[in-house]
């Protein structure tokens, strides 16, 4: 059975042309189509052959077509499936990513925002859709079938409840997908106690950091068993679990958090990991959901 395909958001912005660059890559190593969408509340029914400057919707087909054109030169084999909508874009990305493998937006960023798709969208869309979403931005390396660079897949791994088995599935099947390494990063800040006057007390932060390095373990145990030729590499790092994922990251490939799809009403939609990684991770970040 075919995999649902992967869906990218386009504005026109090098940020997403670079999203489509990099989600073409995905779909090549899934055996996935690619959807190329532009939303854009205006956009009109037009008669077939209308002269160009008659057509309201010109300038939103030359955009997508423009993509097109660059992504299938380089991946000739790749089916690309173009689709203009005429709804908000928020709304449209939303219901795409409901029936998509994943949803691959640009990002900015802590930089200024000026496009649909970057900013609160990307952030809105990542905190709320059912599936995967990619936030990529300018600049990032086009992954193809056979990756030229090892920075590998970093995970950022919880150990607090249910659901880290969706993160790492993901994390796991993109590092195998690549053929790169995979380092599980579990931040760990010190309670109170920890803490001398002199410092860190070593005999207490010994005793967390070994308690978390057999959880890790644990954790990553049945994922070490399916890709028993994965090299895969758990991580503990005496510091906020945002400051060790960003730390990780910095030259990978990919990194991977997670967030609860049930949170409170009180609460944000992207935990701190999430926010870190999104504002400061240079390389893309995925996103997945989870219970």
């Amino acid at each position: 059975m075919e995999p649902a395909p992967i869906t990218v958001g386009l504005d026109g912005s090098p940020e997403s042309l670079a999203a489509a660059h990099w989600a073409a890559g995905e779909a090549e190593r899934r055996g996935a189509a690619l959807r190329l969408l532009h939303a854009w509340i205006l956009l009109v029914a037009q008669p077939r052959n209308v002269a160009r400057e008659n057509d309201q919707d010109y300038w939103a087909k030359r955009l997508v077509r423009a993509a097109h054109t660059e992504v299938q030169e380089r991946h000739p084999d790749l089916h690309i499936v173009d689709e203009l909508v005429a709804e908000e874009p928020a709304t449209a990305l939303l219901k795409a990513a409901a029936e998509s493998t994943m949803t691959v937006l640009g990002s900015r960023g802590l930089d200024r925002v000026s496009s649909f798709f970057l900013g609160d969208v990307g952030l809105h869309v990542a905190g709320r859709a059912e599936r995967p979403v990619v936030l990529v931005r300018a600049g990032a390396r086009d992954e193809g079938p056979s990756p030229a660079h090892g920075g590998g897949v970093v995970v950022g791994a919880g150990l607090h409840g249910p659901g880290g088995d969706e993160v790492l599935a993901f994390a796991f099947g993109a590092a195998a997908g690549r053929g790169v390494p995979l380092r599980a990063v579990h931040g760990l800040s010190l309670p109170v106690q920890a803490y001398a006057p002199w410092g860190v007390d070593p005999d207490v932060a010994e005793e967390l950091s070994h308690d978390s390095r057999g959880r890790l373990s644990a954790a990553l145990r049945s994922w070490r068993a399916t890709y028993p030729d994965l090299p895969a590499t758990g991580i503990v790092r005496l510091e906020s679990p945002a400051r060790a994922v960003v730390q990780a990251a910095e030259g990978a490939d990919l990194v991977v958090v997670g967030r609860r799809r049930h949170r409170t009403a009180l609460t944000p939609r992207l935990g701190a990991v999430v926010q870190a990684c999104v504002h400061h991770a240079s390389c893309p970040v995925a996103v997945v959901p989870h219970d």
